[in-house]
């Protein structure tokens, strides 16, 4: 019996040492990473919301920081200002330490082309955009036995495509049990001058919750950049504010030194939304 007893002992006793070093192994382990020199990076989006003048508009400067931050470091001082095809120049003027450029003049139009200037640390960096119009939000509708699995609420809002031209879309979906939104982008290249819509599914989202639906038009330029963005951050209907695994070029140009490019996104669009409540 010693025997047996001895042999079981000695043949589990290695698996059990082993199985406690991996239980053991909790303590954080900070890599030393290479910190390269910081980017700008330019969240220059300008909206225009239906039913509204669009003359008040933000543009955000920050810059890129070492991975184990957790502050975004903000740009001040820079020179800020869009200009439209007439030659009128919007200035865009930072309110103190914060990084955002305020503007209260700002006149969209659509169709129009702007130019966005920004000059920080003695670089100017530049880029040109087209303000696209969008279709009217025409309707939200609920299904209750929606998802893969059948049992998930499903929301559609409803829009009607202009069948004169190729159109690109960006959808947004935001709710108030979630911290961020939720992107997708889509064309019509199937469904010209047809009716389309946005699909919305999400497994926490319940009776009684409040859903944010936002239609954006946009460029073809700027649907390849989100849809790219979108797919490296792993879900072609996610946010794209998760932390991606390869920079992603937008259309800012440094006119002074090209190799030192920024990040971001110039584009200008026209928006529509509607509030949903779950039933």
């Amino acid at each position: 019996m010693v025997k047996i007893i001895y042999k079981i002992v000695s043949f589990f006793l290695p698996l059990l040492l082993i199985l406690l070093s991996l239980i053991s192994c909790e303590d954080v382990v900070n890599v030393d990473l290479d910190t390269a020199p910081p980017k700008l990076v330019v969240d220059a989006s300008i909206k225009w919301q239906k039913g509204t003048s669009g003359n008040e508009q933000i543009i955000y400067l920050t810059t890129t920081g070492d991975y184990y931050t957790t502050d975004v470091p903000k740009v001040s001082g820079a020179t800020v200002y869009i200009t439209d095809e007439n030659s009128n120049q919007f200035n865009f003027t930072e309110n103190p330490g914060t990084g955002q450029y305020i503007c209260g003049n700002f006149i969209p139009t659509i169709d129009g082309i702007y130019t966005l200037t920004v000059n920080y640390n003695g670089e100017i960096y530049t880029a040109t955009e087209t303000l696209k119009a969008v279709p009217t939000i025409d309707s939200v509708s609920q299904n209750d036995n929606g998802g893969f699995t059948g049992d998930e609420i499903e929301l559609k809002f409803f829009f009607q495509d202009n069948g004169n031209e190729d159109n690109f879309y960006l959808i947004q979906f935001t709710g108030s049990f979630t911290s961020l939104p939720e992107y997708a982008v889509v064309d019509d290249e199937f469904f010209q001058g047809n009716q389309m819509f946005g699909l919305y599914i999400n497994e926490d989202m319940q009776a009684g919750d409040d859903v944010t639906c936002t239609l954006q038009g946009i460029s073809e330029t700027y649907y390849n950049y989100m849809n790219i963005l979108l797919s490296i951050a792993g879900d072609n209907s996610g946010s794209p504010f998760q932390t991606p695994p390869a920079t992603v070029r937008g259309n800012l140009v440094n006119q002074t030194d090209f190799d030192n490019y920024a990040l971001g996104f110039f584009r200008l669009s026209e928006i529509d939304t509607m509030n949903y409540i779950v039933e």
